[in-house]
């Protein structure tokens, strides 16, 4: 078998060793009726290989058909694949004959298979396993004797695991598989892709070369070309037809190639890397503790708008407001950490025309986090669980109430 024939005869170019790997099994496998699957991302020249697997094959005098299984409608896919009656749906005015009965005793290539609706999957699976397919509109199954390949740019077998490709089929079509190397890992093909467009190009319009420098020619090859060779094309041409110098530099490579993916070059990191990352944590810590304050100033509100709404409540809250209004004096507030509270005075009411002076030590340590779960259960109790009303009287907003309820797990 010799490779460079068959390159030149099927305009293949390239030299690299994953492109004549796929060569040597497209040959190998020709003269056998095994199905074969071949995968690669788009732009690739997959549509290359069914071609010489037909020529290599016995079928190679039978007819061979292409179809691209993604620029059918899903309505229609099944008539033309398997053909359909007279009068079977709206606008089959006459019976036609669909590809698998065209090419019957040849090869029929289906691209972009991954794009099959599960029926018409169904139906495909019957014809590999039995050669039987049957028209739409009929009840007659027909006989066919067709050699199979596929191609798909998508990840087949994660649409299996999706649920979007019939796992029986994916292992009926993928007998042999072949796989087709992206443009990027075959760097040593892409300035021979290069000079082969350019050549055409400038028989096509009647031009001089376009040729790259070194720092150019550095850059086509580094690039990620997402687009493969379709893209590779596509920029040569553009090349040829708008540069006026014949000699591209990478300044003017640098024009065409998209700026957010232009390289895969490695990235050099910045040295101040670590200082960069110790000040975002520190600028992190920042934001916590201002959220804090943010917290305690609310809180702060929350208090002050109680004691002005509830001047008449009974005085055993208006000790409790006392106490949160002691706890919120101007000094160094901190969470979790407990409060001493000192001896105060307190009133208590003996009737309507009497009071009586106590004096009551309260020696006990509060935290800060409790009188909050205190006013909060206590609002809610008022307002029967409505947290709308409750975050009113507590002057903060209802978001807020939700938070601090789950953060401190109060049950309503």
């Amino acid at each position: 078998m010799d490779v460079n024939k068959i390159k030149q005869r099927f305009e293949i170019i390239g030299n690299s060793q994953a492109l004549h790997r796929a060569i040597e099994i497209a040959v190998q496998v020709a003269p056998t009726d095994l199905s074969v699957l071949i995968t690669g991302e788009s732009g690739t020249g997959k549509e290359r290989f069914p071609q010489i697997i037909h020529q290599h094959s016995t079928r190679k005098h039978g007819p061979y058909s292409a179809v691209n299984c993604g620029a059918i409608p899903e309505g229609t896919i099944d008539s033309e694949l398997f053909g359909h009656e007279k009068g079977s749906f709206t606008g089959a005015h006459e019976a036609r004959k669909g590809y698998f009965e065209e090419a019957n005793g040849g090869t029929i290539f289906l691209d972009e298979i991954g794009e099959l609706p599960l029926s018409t999957q169904v139906r495909l699976l019957r014809v590999l396993e039995t050669g039987e397919f049957i028209r739409v509109g009929s009840s007659k199954a027909q006989k066919t004797n067709i050699r199979l390949v596929a191609a798909t740019n998508i990840d087949i077998q994660k649409a299996v695991q999706e649920g979007r490709f019939r796992e029986d089929l994916f292992y009926r079509l993928n007998t042999v598989p072949i796989l087709i190397a992206p443009l990027r890992n075959r760097k040593e093909d892409i300035h021979l892709l290069f000079r082969k467009f350019a050549q055409d190009f400038a028989e096509k319009y009647m031009m001089p070369v376009v040729r790259l420098d070194e720092e150019a020619q550095l850059m086509l090859e580094n690039y990620k070309w997402p687009g493969n060779i379709r893209q590779l094309k596509n920029i040569t041409e553009q090349l040829s037809i708008i540069e006026h110098d014949r000699i591209i530099t990478a300044e003017r490579m640098k024009l065409y190639l998209p700026a957010d993916t232009r390289s895969n070059l490695p990235v050099l990191m910045p040295r101040d890397s670590e200082e960069r990352s110790f000040k975002s944590e520190r600028e992190i810590l920042y934001q916590i503790l201002f959220d804090m304050k943010r917290d305690v100033n609310d809180l702060k509100k929350l208090v002050n708008t109680l004691m002005d709404r509830k001047e008449g409540m009974p005085l055993i809250e208006n000790d409790n407001q006392s106490l949160l209004d002691r706890l919120y004096q101007e000094q160094d507030v901190r969470f979790n950490s407990p409060v001493s509270v000192q001896p105060q005075l307190h009133v208590k009411r003996v009737d309507d025309s009497q009071f009586e002076d106590t004096e009551e030590i309260v020696e006990e340590s509060l935290l800060l986090q409790d009188k909050e779960i205190e006013l909060i259960n206590k609002s809610l109790r008022k307002h029967l669980g409505k947290r709308k009303l409750a975050a009113q009287e507590l002057g903060i907003s209802e978001r807020t109430l939700y938070r601090k309820i789950k953060e401190f797990g109060i049950e309503e």
